[in-house]
């Protein structure tokens, strides 16, 4: 069977892939890996499809390992499959397209210099980056003429300078740089990191004016969940279908959202919203960054816990279940949501999206995975909605002590000496928690008994629920002092270890 390449095209692919390999490349993509191209590829494409857009897109990888993925989409010209699946309006639906905006594909630590002209080149205006949170960040390392550098800010540092220099700094030389890292403000830490290696490497002042006024490093949240490749399979099962085999083959939600700040008028230049997408050029990210991580991520860690004690494996199959089902969408619709400053309507149509995405039968998500750190990610997604109603001298909500309670019989976790901590669910089923390791000996402690055996009940729920409560190294505070939510946790244990449920 044949491999995926320009001959297999239908004609307005074949236009289409040939207009962008003749045309002028104003995108240079920092990022191989199956997020980018099921995101920003795939409405690039849709720009492309309704005549919007025509610019082409560069892509390298931001480590030398991923040079194996570009290889790949080099050896098929820049093609690949993007397979959209999932839920839309309660419906199944399942769409295939070959994506075709890569105009080219290639390694930057073979090719440095065919990186450095494509910085010099007065065709580019953006650069799209998605290097994970630990690729976005300051690590100091040489400048040395000629040779690759290897993080991804240092190397974007450097090929600003050649563009300073081969413009002359004079304006309107600059770029639009885009981060998709899901760091919060990844914009203006990419801009800081850009001036630090600036001033390591002694560039002149007029160039760090120059990034400054001439550059932009706009700040956005992306949210899509992308698959990536299927079983083996499904993916034998399609290229059956389609006649092709297909290394690069991806899949993805159909939800998208992506939020930029920045002025509305930058549509005229990257114009995602005329081709209908889920984009916003907003002027502050911090509500829509608020309504993901109390909603979206809030639901999964309100539901992860408390489903594992009970059996549970995945998030589908919570949604599905029915009691955790209504649990989890009345504790977001009549908990969570009124303790947003936000729209409640925007709120309760984001959160039907958010369902919607949780019942994707094409997505397999283990809760054992969300589960990790959840610490933490308690402290930040559902802790601020429980204590804004005891801040307003109302009782603590019911649903999320419930799932606090889950949280804490989750972590009723021992040490088995070497390093890893296992707790056991309702069942008698043994787990293995991954958390940091200083809070889980300090659950551990708090679940031990004086003189019993480790992990064991120690007194009442009401003296056990004191005891984790207590632990403001991990919340931040001394919950106990929180009015009623001693007593309405200990009930929650109580009820859990009894097997009762509301």
């Amino acid at each position: 069977m044949s491999q995926l390449n320009k001959t297999l095209l239908g004609q307005e692919d074949r236009e289409r892939y040939e207009a962008v390999q003749a045309g002028k490349i104003t995108v240079l993509q920092i990022g191989e890996g199956n997020f980018l191209r099921g995101f920003s590829d795939w409405m690039l494409q849709e720009c492309h499809k309704q005549g919007l857009f025509g610019g082409g897109v560069a892509v390298t990888q931001p480590r030398p390992g991923g040079k194996p993925k570009i290889d790949a989409l080099a050896k098929q010209g820049g093609l690949y499959t993007l397979v959209i699946r999932g839920l839309e309006n309660g419906a199944a639906v399942e769409r295939k397209e070959v994506v075709t905006v890569f105009a080219k594909a290639f390694d930057p630590y073979s090719e440095w210099e065919a990186l450095v002209q494509l910085a010099e080149s007065e065709d580019l205006r953006f650069v799209v980056s998605n290097t994970t949170e630990a690729g976005l960040a300051y690590k100091p390392e040489p400048l040395q003429e000629g040779q690759p550098i290897q993080s991804y800010p240092g190397k974007l540092a450097y090929l600003l300078y050649r563009r300073f220099l081969a413009f002359e700094g004079v304006a309107g030389s600059g770029l639009i740089c885009l981060p998709c890292e899901l760091l919060e403000r990844n914009g203006d830490e990419l801009k800081a990191c850009v001036l630090r290696y600036s001033e390591d490497w002694g560039f002149p002042q007029a160039f760090k004016e120059w990034v400054e006024q001439d550059n932009r490093f706009l700040n956005s949240l992306v949210d899509r969940i992308v698959t990536g490749y299927p079983d083996e399979q499904q993916a034998q099962q399609w290229f059956a279908e389609w006649g092709y085999e297909d290394p690069m083959l991806t899949t993805a939600e159909p939800y998208h959202f992506w939020a930029i700040e920045a002025e509305p008028e930058l549509d005229e230049q990257l114009p995602l919203r005329r081709a209908g997408l889920n984009v916003h050029f907003v002027e502050d990210l911090k509500p829509f960054q608020l309504r993901k991580v109390r909603i979206l991520n809030g639901a999964h860690t309100l539901m992860t816990p408390l489903a594992l004690v009970h059996g549970l494996e995945q998030v589908r199959e919570v949604m599905e279940h029915a009691e955790f089902g209504p649990y989890v969408r009345d504790a977001v619709e009549k908990e969570i949501i009124p303790a947003l400053p936000l729209p409640e309507d925007e709120l309760k149509d984001y959160a039907a999206a958010v369902y919607e995405r949780f019942l994707n039968p094409f997505i397999r998500h283990r809760l054992a995975d969300i589960a990790m750190n959840s610490i933490s990610k308690f402290k930040v997604r559902l802790l601020p909605s429980l204590l804004a109603y005891a801040d307003r001298g109302e009782p603590v909500p019911a649903r999320l002590v419930r799932a606090f309670a889950g949280l804490l019989r989750y972590y009723k976790v021992e040490s088995d000496g070497a390093g890893a901590y296992t707790g056991t669910d309702l069942f008698g089923t043994v787990y293995t928690v991954r958390d940091d390791a200083g809070a889980l000996a300090a659950l551990a402690a708090a679940w031990a008994s004086e003189g019993a055996g480790q992990g064991a009940a120690a007194g009442s729920e009401q003296e056990q629920a004191e005891r984790l409560l207590a632990l403001s190294e991990l919340w931040g505070r001394d919950l106990q002092a929180v009015p009623g939510l001693v007593e309405a946790v200990a009930s929650q244990l109580e009820e859990l270890e009894r097997g009762q449920h509301e």
